[in-house]
């Protein structure tokens, strides 16, 4: 059995192929009919539409066969991506390519013709295909049809990737445009909460000189005049100086720990308020980070998970300054970072379930590192994982494992474009029920701004 050589822009190929997200898909009347329509004007018992991936074929539509796939190596399909016109085999007993293929000698086919699906780029995506079980010929004007028909598939996956395209376009401009109000109206309450809190931090040391000064001036009366007249003794002990005089300076000292939060808070506000900035600034990475973590700092210890607690480890290297979109690189961080505190506050909910005196903390590991002209994040959890069979699917919009009204699943699918659009860089993703799930982030040092404006202009 002769197994098919890989066509020379294979890895092109795979990668147009993916972009159609059509693998694993349920079956659609829209491509059932073109394959009953080829196995009626062919006279075939079997007609497919084909894809072939890295290591198998898969059928979107099938007549007359029950397996959803093969592997790619007994594929003669994978032969007809090599060719750019209808490859047919009238016997497949009597070529030496194929007659000790299993699916021949098991007696699936002996007949097959099978026409490539070319795209408009030009990659042979896969093929339609008609079978039969015995040797058999088609005429011309049955050839000519399965070109037609196979055209027609074509033109059926070009309108589902169109589709697909416009509703992401579509939801990345809604929450562009979400995000860019939201900055916008996160700046202004930043503003708004700074006025009052400055006056509050301008006065507090002058609270804190008066009140060491009233404490002096007391010390001293105490001092010159020991012996105090019967009422004066008796207010003095009414009133507890001795805890008045203490416990002001705890109170003056909590509204200097209260003033100073909320003006770490503003600071970290205006951060993430970058949202609507246009223009590619050069940013400490770090900075984003920890602002995003101040924000979703009461997430970290939610009642629902008893007396457990979120614990954030940091492993941060040394970075240069970054190129970026800085408050769009915030609004991926904030996506990753909810998706993980979801996660662990999810996987920390079931444990108490089981066990309401656990005490075992949640954690979520960040690092980063500098890769000669990059730089990586790495984002890791130990909540439940994400399963293997849809790992695969978790960039893609509207996708979601959150329960209805818990998640738009557009967050991540917003990220990767922001990522691989918009910076040039790469975002994957990493999981197993075992140790939970790790998100990469891999961007340039610098950016290409012509590339990323001339998408961020078509999108």
């Amino acid at each position: 059995m002769q197994v098919a050589p890989l066509p020379i822009n294979e890895p092109q190929r795979l990668k147009a192929l993916y972009e159609y997200g059509i693998f694993d898909t349920l079956p659609e009347s829209a491509s059932d009919d073109l394959t009953q329509l080829a196995s009626y004007i062919c006279g075939t018992p079997i007609s497919l539409i084909s894809l072939i991936d890295t290591d198998r074929q898969w059928f979107k539509s099938k007549v007359g066969l029950e397996a959803p796939e093969t592997h790619r190596d007994l594929a003669f399909c994978a032969h007809t991506i090599l060719q750019t016109d209808v490859f047919v085999i009238a016997d497949a007993l009597e070529d030496e390519r194929f007659a000790d293929n299993p699916l021949v000698t098991g007696g699936v086919m002996r007949f097959y013709a099978g026409a490539p699906l070319i795209n408009p780029e030009g990659y042979a995506l896969g093929t339609l295909c008609a079978i039969d079980h015995k040797p058999r010929q088609l005429a011309p004007q049955q050839i000519e049809a399965l070109r037609s028909i196979s055209r027609q598939v074509v033109s059926q996956l070009e309108l589902r990737r169109n589709i697909a395209n416009l509703a992401r376009t579509q939801a990345y401009l809604i929450q562009s445009e979400k995000m860019s109000a939201l900055g916008q109206m996160v700046a202004g309450i930043a503003h708004e909460i700074n006025n009052p809190n400055s006056f509050i931090l301008g006065n507090l040391n002058h609270v804190q000189h008066y009140h060491q000064e009233l404490l002096e001036l007391l010390h001293l009366y105490e001092q010159e005049y020991p012996v105090k007249t019967p009422a004066l003794e008796a207010a003095f002990q009414e009133k507890d100086i001795d805890f008045l005089t203490t416990d002001l300076d705890k109170t003056l000292r909590s509204i200097q720990v209260g003033t100073t939060r909320i003006r770490e808070i503003v600071k970290s506000l205006r951060s993430f308020s970058r949202l609507d900035e246009a223009a590619i600034k050069q940013v400490d990475i770090h900075e984003g980070i920890e602002s995003t973590l101040v924000l979703l700092q009461h997430r970290l210890q939610d009642p629902s998970i008893g007396s457990a607690t979120i614990e954030v480890m940091k492993h941060y290297g040394t970075l240069p300054l970054v190129e970026c979109y800085p408050g769009k690189l915030n609004q991926v961080f904030m996506s990753i970072l909810s998706n993980a505190i979801d996660a662990v506050t999810s996987h920390l909910q079931q444990e108490y379930l089981k066990n309401p005196s656990l005490q075992q903390p949640g954690k979520i590991q960040i690092s980063t590192q500098a890769l000669a002209d990059h730089v990586a994040i790495r984002i890791k959890d130990n909540g439940h994982g994400i399963p293997t069979d849809i790992q695969q699917q978790v960039f893609d919009p509207f996708f979601t494992t959150k329960p209805v009204g818990s998640g738009t699943g557009m967050g991540l699918a917003i990220s990767y474009q922001i990522i691989v659009q918009e910076h040039q860089g790469n975002l994957s993703c990493s999981s197993d029920p075992d140790w939970g799930t790790e998100f990469l982030i891999i961007i340039p040092i610098h950016v290409n701004t012509k590339e990323a404006e001339s998408w961020i202009a078509s999108a």
